[in-house]
């Protein structure tokens, strides 16, 4: 396994690493897309229970503002849909591991990594649909607040009041960070995970407004096969695998004119994307500015990046550290979809990242 561990406050030592890493990093946009078409395969079997309730993203720019400029909106909880795995013999007591997809991902993507995830590590393990995605319900607002109090809602259903393991990728790196970081909310938790994403703020890359015009005229033509779809998102991202992973999200109607439809709700997120670069909190310059609004958390915290993306990076890496003092910086020779690309990889250092804490 090829990994490099960084742990803080060692930000010369951080910085010099990625400088030598983007040295060697493909050049070109870096595409901020939450996960892949497809999951990697099943590396350990385990038996899966499958529940439902009732029912990419990333900053590609950092900025020197960090408070959300979305306007601020009372927050419903959604009971979220969410996949179990049960592990066939439990050896983490009192364990669990949550995981969280990024934007228009689901937790399909993750459904091979948490088989393998129940069996390396001993304990159940969810994957979830944010609230606007997957077979979740539809609401607004969508923000990391928002995601944050519907993971609460999730911990206090399931009677998960601790020993959680909160691992989110993209734009669910985000959403588990800002339920980390609330006060009123984190008693479950144990240890956090974030997937190549920083709680900085920064600039949405632009195509992601152009996917939700693809999504808009796919519905508007009414095609019938995800080929004649695939024909018109070649229009605006010429990805082939990107393109398959955002047509995961279509279904197909009934009736007299069956056609493909996109599950998710196309014009709340396309309204939402503005936003998907922001973080609800600003970053504590000193102990003396620590405060709700600025918060801190100091529980155990691994970032994993992958070496060819710009999500993490030099400049934000002192954000993290100010909101998370006891992070562990992992990186990976992938790009953004790090849990994909290196999936025997990311097991073993969450495994190990894990079982670490005391």
């Amino acid at each position: 396994m090829r990994s490099t561990a960084i742990r803080t406050p060692r930000l010369a030592g951080i910085r010099s690493k990625l400088a030598a890493r983007r040295s060697t990093a493909a050049s070109g946009v870096t595409r901020c897309i939450s996960g892949l078409s497809t999951t990697p395969r099943p590396l350990i079997n385990s038996q899966i229970t499958l529940a439902s309730s009732s029912s990419a993203f990333s900053t590609c720019s950092v900025t020197q503002k960090h408070a959300s400029t979305s306007s601020p909106q009372h927050v419903i909880p959604i009971d979220m849909a969410f996949d179990l795995v049960q592990p066939k013999e439990v050896t983490a007591k009192g364990q669990t591991l949550v995981i969280c997809h990024g934007l228009f991902g689901s937790k399909q993507n993750w459904r091979s990594l948490a088989k393998t995830f129940a069996s390396k590590l001993g304990m159940p393990v969810y994957t979830l649909d944010l609230r606007n995605h997957g077979t979740s319900p539809h609401a607004e607002p969508h923000t990391y607040s928002a995601m944050a109090e519907d993971l609460a809602h999730f911990f206090k259903k399931q009677n998960l009041i601790s020993g959680v393991n909160l691992m989110g990728h993209s734009m669910g790196g985000k959403a588990v960070m800002a339920f980390a970081l609330n006060e009123k909310l984190n008693s479950p938790l144990r240890s956090l995970i974030s997937v190549d994403m920083s709680p900085a703020i920064g600039k949405i890359s632009p195509e992601f407004s152009a996917y939700t015009d693809a999504m808009m005229e796919v519905e508007k033509a009414q095609v019938k096969t995800k080929h004649e779809a695939d024909g018109i998102f070649a229009k605006v991202e010429p990805s082939l695998p990107t393109r398959q992973f955002l047509l995961t999200n279509t279904k197909q109607t009934h009736g007299h004119n069956p056609h493909l439809v996109f599950r998710i709700p196309i014009e709340l997120l396309s309204n939402a994307i503005k936003h998907i670069g922001d973080f609800p909190y600003t970053p504590p310059t000193s102990p003396e500015t620590i405060s709700p609004t600025s918060p801190i958390w100091k529980g155990p915290t691994l970032f994993l990046k992958g070496s060819q993306s710009k999500y993490i990076n030099r400049k934000n890496i002192p954000v993290a550290e100010q909101f998370f003092p006891n992070m562990k910086l992992e990186i990976l020779d992938t790009g953004h979809w790090v849990h994909a690309e290196k999936p025997h990889e990311t097991v073993e250092l969450v495994k190990k990242f894990i079982e670490s804490v005391e």
